[in-house]
């Protein structure tokens, strides 16, 4: 009997015999050849699989197309199956009629699969304290054993032996690269990472959940830079010119900005304003500007860590006269 599984990438196969009857079968071990072995005494042969039979002599039974007979001689009796899969896993079944009685043969296919990860938690950015899962779901055969290790800049972190991980009231040393691999020992792992971002809780200048930082510093990866507002000048306008104002907000993550006008937020585009923040920098333009539009306008800056504000005021300014020239001024 010969199995040889061709053409299917990133497979093995397996075989072995039924112990019950070695007769007529050479046997090796993660190897594509098995033989049936006949003589002249034979007048019959199939192959079954399972009851199914793929090949009478040299009559095809089977529509499946990738099951070809190699080899029907005296003294060989062969098949081949192109492109296995794992829907061929199972009981095959050499069968000789001879003058005597029949006699059979059988090996078990088993098709193996490498470990593949098949879906993995997404990068992550959460706030010090709050609980995590990950998830890293593989496929294998046989069925691959999936395991999260934390990278830490210490070395390896713990290790965790299942599909998902879960942290609890995370902390800042947790944060980092998380790195799932899948094993079932038929090819070498397959290995995925997930970087996981926490954000310290900022609760004033020198103090990060309990530890000492400043604007800009980092620890053990954590990002902790709240919103500081850099840029904030008086402007003045004149009635019916356009005025702008800016407010210049350097963050970690970027800022989200607000304008308010004593205890009212401005909305984009009402009012003849228009509000546009892009990165570190947002601008109130006013287009045609009025007397009731001057006066204290407030920038307020937040991101995850924490908020600042900076109060901008919009003053009048006297419009500039030209006289012709020549004339003359009592």
């Amino acid at each position: 009997m010969f199995l040889s599984p061709f053409g299917t990438l990133g497979m093995k196969y397996w075989m072995y015999e039924d112990l019950k009857n070695k007769e007529g079968i050479n046997q090796k071990r993660d190897y594509d050849l098995i033989m049936c072995t006949v003589d002249d005494r034979v007048t019959r042969v199939a192959w079954l699989n399972r009851s199914t039979i793929l090949y009478a002599g040299n009559d095809k039974w089977s529509i499946d197309n990738r099951v070809v007979i190699l080899s029907n001689t005296k003294t060989q009796y062969s098949i081949k199956i192109h492109n296995v899969d794992v829907y061929d896993e199972g009981p095959y079944t050499c069968s000789v009629q001879t003058d005597n009685h029949p006699k059979t043969s059988r090996v078990h296919l088993i098709v193996q699969v490498p470990p593949q990860i098949v879906n993995i938690s997404s990068d992550i950015t959460v706030n010090e304290g709050s609980s995590v899962t990950l998830m890293c779901l593989a496929f294998g055969r046989p069925e691959p054993t999936v395991t999260w290790r934390h990278l830490s800049g210490k070395g390896q972190g713990f290790v965790s032996e299942d599909e998902y991980l879960e942290i609890t009231g995370i902390t800042r040393e947790q944060s980092g690269e998380y790195e799932c691999s899948a094993v079932n020992d038929v090819a070498v792992p397959d290995v995925r990472k997930v970087k996981v971002t926490v954000n310290c809780e900022y609760k004033g200048w020198g103090n990060c959940g309990g530890v000492g930082m400043e604007p800009g510093m980092t620890l053990h990866g954590v990002s902790a830079d709240p919103p500081y507002i850099s840029n904030a000048k008086n402007t003045g306008a004149s009635v019916g010119q356009k005025g702008i104002l800016q407010c210049e907000a350097s963050a970690v993550p970027v800022a989200e900005f607000q304008w308010f006008k004593e205890d009212t937020r401005l909305a984009n585009g009402l009012e003849g304003v228009r509000i546009e923040s892009k990165g570190r920098l947002s601008t109130l333009t006013f287009f045609n500007v009025s007397e009731k539009d001057y006066g204290n306008y407030t920038c307020v800056a937040t991101n995850k860590l924490g908020n600042t504000n900076a109060s901008i005021i919009l003053y009048g300014r006297c419009p500039l006269f030209f006289w012709p020239e020549g004339t003359k001024l009592d």
